[in-house]
């Protein structure tokens, strides 16, 4: 497996097919919408399979950025130190291999670069997400609030670690 390598336009298709297949996990972005969303954020790399393929992404964003999703809104308001992931996506293909934290190692060392204090996420409780919650507890993340979004449709738990 490589390290983590900033996100390429010749990437954008298949993270976008990546990411929409982890639905209700993420929100659906498409094509059009992953486009445009990279450019705002802070943190944007991938990892290859040992074909090259990408296998895993992560996007992030700083405090500030223009971004109108209700959780990074919640984040910027109430814990302005932080780096916030919008999204961590693992091909289930890759499960298990350690891929989520290189991937979190990467966002720890940026924070740690803009002088943030704290890295920031959420995760799915309703609907469900069990396993990427064992996975932030693990990575020592800890539950600082809940926040119902899209008109009620989700329950998210806000999570927080140092970076």
């Amino acid at each position: 497996m490589n390290l983590p390598r900033p996100i390429r336009s010749g990437d954008l298709a298949a993270l976008a097919a990546l990411n929409d297949a982890a639905v209700p996990a993420v929100n659906a972005l498409g094509l059009e919408a992953l486009t445009a969303h990279v450019p705002r954020c802070d943190v944007a790399v991938v990892l290859d399979d040992d074909d090259g393929v990408p296998v895993a992404f992560l996007l992030a964003l700083t405090p500030g950025a223009d971004y109108p999703s209700e959780n990074f809104v919640w984040f910027s308001a109430n814990r302005p130190g932080s780096l916030y992931v919008d999204r961590i996506v693992v091909a289930p293909s890759a499960h298990g291999r350690g891929l989520g934290r290189v991937l979190y190692e990467a966002v720890a060392a940026r924070a740690v670069e803009l002088g943030l204090t704290e890295i920031t996420c959420e995760v799915n409780l309703e609907p469900p997400n069990p396993q990427s919650l064992a996975f932030h507890a693990r990575l020592g993340f800890t539950q600082i609030g809940e926040q119902v979004t899209k008109g009620g449709a989700v329950r998210v738990a806000l999570l927080a670690r140092a970076a």
